[in-house]
Protein backbone atom coordinates (compact mmCIF):
# COMPACT_ATOMS: atom_id res chain seq x y z
CA UNK A 1 0.00 0.00 0.00
CA UNK A 2 1.51 3.57 -1.00
CA UNK A 3 2.30 4.94 2.08
CA UNK A 4 -0.18 8.36 2.70
CA UNK A 5 1.51 11.96 2.07
CA UNK A 6 -1.35 14.76 2.64
CA UNK A 7 -0.82 18.26 3.76
CA UNK A 8 -2.94 20.80 5.90
CA UNK A 9 -3.02 23.96 4.79
CA UNK A 10 -4.57 26.10 8.01
CA UNK A 11 -5.64 29.83 7.92
CA UNK A 12 -4.38 29.84 11.68
CA UNK A 13 -6.55 33.27 12.28
CA UNK A 14 -9.81 32.06 11.12
CA UNK A 15 -9.14 28.63 13.01
CA UNK A 16 -7.57 30.35 16.32
CA UNK A 17 -10.33 33.36 16.30
CA UNK A 18 -12.83 30.87 15.04
CA UNK A 19 -12.12 28.54 18.01
CA UNK A 20 -12.45 31.43 21.15
CA UNK A 21 -15.35 32.56 19.35
CA UNK A 22 -16.52 29.54 20.57
CA UNK A 23 -15.63 30.14 24.72
CA UNK A 24 -12.51 27.56 24.23
CA UNK A 25 -9.01 27.30 23.14
CA UNK A 26 -7.11 25.24 20.48
CA UNK A 27 -4.41 22.35 21.82
CA UNK A 28 -2.19 22.69 18.84
CA UNK A 29 -0.23 20.36 19.49
CA UNK A 30 -2.92 17.65 20.04
CA UNK A 31 -4.69 19.51 16.73
CA UNK A 32 -1.08 18.73 15.09
CA UNK A 33 -1.09 14.93 16.42
CA UNK A 34 -4.42 14.91 15.40
CA UNK A 35 -4.02 15.91 11.53
CA UNK A 36 -1.65 13.43 11.65
CA UNK A 37 -3.07 10.54 12.96
CA UNK A 38 -6.75 11.26 11.29
CA UNK A 39 -5.25 12.32 7.85
CA UNK A 40 -2.20 10.70 7.37
CA UNK A 41 -0.83 14.72 7.34
CA UNK A 42 2.89 14.55 6.64
CA UNK A 43 3.24 18.22 6.62
CA UNK A 44 0.93 21.38 8.34
CA UNK A 45 1.66 24.57 6.69
CA UNK A 46 0.40 27.00 9.42
CA UNK A 47 -0.59 30.35 7.65
CA UNK A 48 0.03 33.16 10.37
CA UNK A 49 0.48 37.49 10.45
CA UNK A 50 4.29 37.92 11.63
CA UNK A 51 4.45 40.23 14.81
CA UNK A 52 7.90 40.65 16.27
CA UNK A 53 6.89 39.87 19.99
CA UNK A 54 5.21 36.02 19.46
CA UNK A 55 8.90 34.66 18.43
CA UNK A 56 8.35 32.35 21.29
CA UNK A 57 4.92 30.97 20.00
CA UNK A 58 6.46 30.33 16.76
CA UNK A 59 9.35 28.68 17.82
CA UNK A 60 6.97 26.62 19.89
CA UNK A 61 4.96 25.87 16.86
CA UNK A 62 7.52 24.89 15.03
CA UNK A 63 8.90 22.54 17.78
CA UNK A 64 5.72 20.72 17.76
CA UNK A 65 5.63 20.06 13.69
CA UNK A 66 3.89 23.00 12.14
CA UNK A 67 5.94 24.56 8.72
CA UNK A 68 5.17 28.82 9.39
CA UNK A 69 4.49 30.92 6.15
CA UNK A 70 4.66 34.40 7.41
CA UNK A 71 2.48 37.49 6.20
CA UNK A 72 3.91 40.81 6.92
CA UNK A 73 1.11 42.35 9.52
CA UNK A 74 -0.09 45.95 9.71
CA UNK A 75 -0.89 47.71 12.94
CA UNK A 76 -4.72 48.87 13.34
CA UNK A 77 -6.18 52.06 14.59
CA UNK A 78 -7.27 49.62 17.39
CA UNK A 79 -3.59 48.51 17.86
CA UNK A 80 -4.50 45.12 16.73
CA UNK A 81 -2.17 43.28 14.40
CA UNK A 82 -3.85 42.47 10.69
CA UNK A 83 -2.54 39.70 8.16
CA UNK A 84 -4.43 38.52 5.69
CA UNK A 85 -2.87 35.12 4.86
CA UNK A 86 -5.13 34.32 2.02
CA UNK A 87 -3.35 34.51 -0.46
CA UNK A 88 -0.70 32.96 0.77
CA UNK A 89 -2.20 29.67 1.47
CA UNK A 90 -3.49 29.51 -1.91
CA UNK A 91 -0.26 30.26 -3.34
CA UNK A 92 1.45 27.91 -1.22
CA UNK A 93 -0.92 24.99 -2.22
CA UNK A 94 -0.28 25.23 -5.49
CA UNK A 95 3.32 25.51 -4.91
CA UNK A 96 3.22 22.06 -3.13
CA UNK A 97 0.59 20.90 -5.03
CA UNK A 98 2.30 18.22 -7.02
CA UNK A 99 4.37 16.98 -3.53
CA UNK A 100 1.26 15.77 -1.62
CA UNK A 101 -1.61 12.87 -2.28
CA UNK A 102 -4.44 15.16 -0.63
CA UNK A 103 -4.96 18.65 1.25
CA UNK A 104 -6.52 19.65 3.85
CA UNK A 105 -7.74 23.19 4.13
CA UNK A 106 -8.38 24.88 7.96
CA UNK A 107 -10.77 27.88 7.19
CA UNK A 108 -14.31 28.40 7.30
CA UNK A 109 -13.52 31.48 4.86
CA UNK A 110 -15.09 31.39 1.47
CA UNK A 111 -12.27 33.22 -0.15
CA UNK A 112 -11.01 29.54 -0.39
CA UNK A 113 -13.90 28.79 -2.67
CA UNK A 114 -11.84 28.45 -5.79
CA UNK A 115 -9.29 26.58 -4.18
CA UNK A 116 -11.37 23.93 -2.84
CA UNK A 117 -13.18 23.82 -5.94
CA UNK A 118 -10.50 23.21 -7.65
CA UNK A 119 -8.87 20.20 -5.22
CA UNK A 120 -12.56 18.44 -5.19
CA UNK A 121 -12.70 18.52 -9.31
CA UNK A 122 -8.99 16.80 -9.35
CA UNK A 123 -9.82 14.48 -6.46
CA UNK A 124 -6.84 16.49 -4.67
CA UNK A 125 -9.34 17.34 -1.30
CA UNK A 126 -9.41 15.10 1.55
CA UNK A 127 -11.08 17.01 4.50
CA UNK A 128 -12.19 20.65 4.43
CA UNK A 129 -11.76 21.47 8.35
CA UNK A 130 -14.45 24.34 9.14
CA UNK A 131 -13.05 25.61 12.87
CA UNK A 132 -17.29 27.02 13.79
CA UNK A 133 -19.78 25.20 12.45
CA UNK A 134 -22.70 27.98 13.12
CA UNK A 135 -20.43 30.47 11.46
CA UNK A 136 -18.84 29.87 8.10
CA UNK A 137 -19.23 31.41 4.63
CA UNK A 138 -22.14 29.76 2.93
CA UNK A 139 -20.12 29.41 -0.48
CA UNK A 140 -18.75 26.21 1.45
CA UNK A 141 -21.93 24.83 2.12
CA UNK A 142 -21.55 22.98 -1.83
CA UNK A 143 -18.67 20.94 -0.32
CA UNK A 144 -20.56 19.44 2.58
CA UNK A 145 -19.41 15.96 2.13
CA UNK A 146 -16.04 17.32 2.75
CA UNK A 147 -16.61 19.14 5.56
CA UNK A 148 -15.92 18.11 8.89
CA UNK A 149 -16.35 20.45 11.65
CA UNK A 150 -13.78 21.06 14.61
CA UNK A 151 -16.29 22.12 17.34
CA UNK A 152 -17.46 18.68 17.04
CA UNK A 153 -13.95 17.62 17.52
CA UNK A 154 -13.69 19.85 21.14
CA UNK A 155 -13.07 16.89 23.31
CA UNK A 156 -10.19 15.76 21.01
CA UNK A 157 -8.18 19.24 20.49
CA UNK A 158 -9.10 21.66 23.23
CA UNK A 159 -6.60 22.92 25.39
CA UNK A 160 -7.25 21.78 29.07
CA UNK A 161 -5.62 23.83 32.10
CA UNK A 162 -3.34 20.53 32.39
CA UNK A 163 -2.27 21.24 28.53
CA UNK A 164 -1.43 24.45 26.74
CA UNK A 165 -4.47 26.39 29.04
Amino acid sequence: MKPVNNFAFIDSQNLNLSIRDQGWKLDFERFRQFLSDKYGITKALLFIGYVKSNESLYKYLRSIGYVLIFKPTLILKSGKPKGNVDAELVLHTMIEYNKFNKAIIVSGDGDFHCLIDHLVKNNKLCRLLIPNQRKFSSLLREFGEHITFLNQLRNRIEATKKRGA
